[in-house]
């Protein structure tokens, strides 16, 4: 359920049409987006824009109850999950909701994303670097 206002007008119709535990993933630029399911292209170079400046602008507007990360982030990239974590704890205290946390190995991961309403690519260039987040209610 949509929160606020985005610049991104394809990242925010998306989210005006999220319902409750739909899905929507946040991906680094490697991470392949399946046939049917929309893609939202913002990678420009490797590295830009990162992965958690647009998690950031997307949790202002997604009301989210649950995310969902590869096993695999704890060995790979686990700056990447700290940073992540962080993010959720701050949006758990400015919205007095717990956000929980799953962790699937990476080609489960791939798996779930496929009922994803659309996979937003960044330039993140680190590994498993990307995040289903769950829709939750305003309410």
């Amino acid at each position: 359920m949509k929160k606020g206002t985005l610049l991104n007008s394809e990242i925010s119709y998306i989210i005006s049409k999220m319902g409750h535990t739909n899905t929507l993933t946040i991906g680094d630029c490697g991470l392949p987006v399946p046939e049917g399911v929309q893609r939202i292209d913002l990678a420009v170079i490797k590295g830009l824009p990162e992965l958690m400046p647009v998690l950031e602008a997307v949790l202002k507007e997604l009301s989210v109850e649950k995310i969902i990360l590869a096993e695999e982030i704890r060995d790979k990239s686990p700056d990447i999950l700290n940073n992540i974590i962080e993010i959720i704890n701050l949006t758990e205290i400015e919205e007095n909701k717990k956000i929980d946390v799953e962790y699937v190995p990476h080609e489960e991961f791939k798996e779930k994303t496929r009922s994803s309403k659309a996979i937003i690519r960044t330039g993140e260039y680190k590994a498993f670097a990307n995040i289903i987040l769950v829709s939750g209610v305003t309410f």
